[in-house]
């Protein structure tokens, strides 16, 4: 992968991650909660479960183009009218809004992991939507599984960094959610629309 492709990949996690969604709702449930650092835990099965769905949605595409590589153009393509109707869905959504709670002791990190891991594995949009977007990335005739290290570490790495800012901020974002959030959804969904109907246009 080139510096260029990573660096438009890694613009490109860095906003799906502060897109509205629900691990990122629950992080700043759970940091309004429980406080930044506990909700590490929520974080981290977050990110656990993202790198599941990642190389679910990766071997699945491998499969596919080992076949014939002209299924990744299909991907491409097919992917980037995912990506605009996603847009197109962010960009009309209702505020995310966080509800207030009072402080629920120190919670059980356990419970909280398996929180992060679940509200991640078990959105089918998650799936559909790495399914749209990785292709846009992959080059069949280099290694699969050093792709995937490098999609797979990068996102990980900006949904970790993403989700403790919204842990460690959340009494302060929660009032601005309210104020902004349909702005906010709209940026959002600006960048998928942008996303899908330019990264199938590259090279």
């Amino acid at each position: 992968m080139s510096l260029n492709t990573w660096l438009l990949y890694l613009l490109a996690s860095i906003g799906l991650s502060l897109s509205p969604g629900p691990n990122g709702l629950l992080a700043l449930t759970h940091g309004a909660m429980y406080g930044q650092r506990r909700t590490l835990f929520t974080i981290a099965g977050g990110v656990l479960g993202f790198v599941a769905v990642i190389a679910l949605s990766m071997f699945g595409i491998g499969a596919l183009i080992s076949a014939s590589a002209r299924w990744l153009t299909v991907l491409k393509w097919g992917g980037g009218l995912y990506l605009v109707w996603l847009g197109i869905q962010v960009w009309r959504a209702p505020p995310v809004t966080v509800v207030a709670c009072a402080q629920h002791g120190q919670g059980n990190a356990r419970r909280m992991f398996g929180q992060g891991v679940l509200s991640a594995t078990t959105n089918p949009k998650a799936l559909l939507f790495f399914t749209a977007f990785l292709p846009q990335f992959m080059n069949a005739e280099h290694s699969l599984l050093l792709q995937f290290a490098i999609l797979a570490g990068t996102f990980a790495a900006t949904e970790l960094l993403t989700e403790y800012v919204l842990a460690s901020t959340a009494q302060r974002i929660s009032p601005w959610l309210a104020r902004a959030g349909r702005r906010f959804n709209r940026a959002c969904g600006g960048v998928f629309v942008a996303l899908g109907a330019l990264l199938p246009l590259r090279g």
